[in-house]
């Protein structure tokens, strides 16, 4: 698939005048943990920076402090709240930024995949997510999960060398969509999409400032955010993508791409968007 400026700007979700918080989604973020709280919030944040209502983070409670005091916007909850009546809440569901690899970890990754199984609300599935997932055996994921893999996690999910998936990611995007029946982002120099229905898209947006840790973070949460606003599931990806990129081409103009920071790239998500209004 093809995607230019035009196109974008019509997948990005109306802002009516007659609205509320309720009108543009929530987002459930299950994230963080004793060493990555800044992953928590990174991937809250960016969801409510792309126009999401509501972003609730789900984490240990030393993980909630912290991204307490960074942000008043981000709603929280205990770990303990996971549960089928709560889940059913919520838009758009994000698990894995800084979870960790943890016994705990994988227990709620398995619980959450198994809450949604009959579920149609898109499930992004990030970092330890996907280290975690790539060690479970015949996992059946939720209809509309999207999967957001960098070259060494694909490798892992799939059984692949990191040489094979540099080599010819676009082949190997759409084996790991075969494989998890999911939307795969395969995040490389000119990320690829794919899913198992033959839709496949090449972003063209984006430089080195995105190597820096946490930009997957934010770009989980751009994907979350605009999913819980209604943008079908391919569409939120290829749009998240593309203003991801954009947003880091942007920032790099004034703080050069040395020195764009995942907390420097969320202050230019609102720049990337404007591009499109």
């Amino acid at each position: 698939m093809v995607y230019n400026k035009k196109d974008f700007k019509n997948i990005l979700p109306k802002r009516p005048k007659n609205s509320h918080k309720g009108t543009f989604g929530r987002v459930l973020n299950i994230a963080g943990s004793e060493f990555y709280s800044g992953a928590a919030y990174f991937s809250s944040i960016s969801a409510l920076k792309v126009g999401c209502g509501l972003v609730t983070l789900s984490s240990a409670e030393t993980v909630l402090r912290t991204v307490s005091a960074l942000s008043p916007d981000i709603i929280l909850m205990h770990l303990n709240k996971l549960n089928k009546e709560n889940l059913e809440k919520f838009q758009a569901i994000s698990i894995g930024c800084g979870l960790s690899q943890e016994v705990n970890a994988i227990k709620i990754l398995k619980k959450v995949i198994k809450l949604l199984n009959k579920s149609d609300t898109p499930l992004v599935i990030d970092a330890d997510g996907l280290n975690i997932l790539s060690t479970i055996k015949n996992v059946k994921l939720p209809q509309n999960t999207i999967l957001t893999p960098h070259p060494k996690e694909a490798a892992r999910l799939i059984g692949a060398s990191v040489e094979n998936i540099l080599s010819h990611p676009d082949y190997w995007a759409k084996k790991c969509s075969e494989k998890y029946n999911c939307i795969t982002v395969l995040k490389i120099h000119n990320t690829v999409i794919a899913d198992n229905k033959g839709n496949f898209y090449q972003n063209n947006t984006g430089n080195s400032a995105i190597s820096h840790g946490g930009s997957g973070d934010v770009l989980c949460g751009m994907i979350s955010g605009f999913s819980a606003q209604g943008v079908n599931a391919f569409e939120a990806c290829a749009l998240a993508v593309y203003l991801h990129g954009l947003a880091a081409e942007i920032a790099s103009k004034e703080l050069s791409e040395y020195s764009v920071l995942a907390s420097d790239l969320i202050n230019y998500i609102p720049k990337a968007i404007k591009t499109l209004l």
